[in-house]
């Protein structure tokens, strides 16, 4: 299960406000500022499932805890060609 500090950091990691979650998830912002708070209440499970697969389709990976550390995200590992490294951004390949 995702848990709220994750959604939170996931939304971090990508830049994304929590309109853009809204606007990819489909899960209206009120829902999510409700999860990500902590509000009393129920949560729809279908809700998070979508909150989920939008980050997830952005490039989030959600970590489970381990018998080491907490939870956590990160992202996934970039395809062949689709990563640009830090030595190589400049203006030319600017979008």
């Amino acid at each position: 299960m995702v848990e709220a500090a994750q959604v939170r950091a996931a939304r971090a990691l990508i830049g994304w406000s929590q309109a853009k979650l809204t606007e990819t998830s489909g899960v209206p912002v009120s829902a999510i500022n409700q999860f990500e708070t902590g509000s009393p209440g129920q949560f729809a499970e279908e809700a998070l499932d979508k909150i989920r697969a939008a980050l997830e389709a952005a490039g989030v990976v959600f970590l489970p805890k381990d018998d080491g550390g907490g939870i956590g995200v990160r992202m996934r590992e970039a395809l062949e060609g689709e990563y640009i490294g830090w030595n190589d951004l400049n203006a030319s390949n600017d979008e």
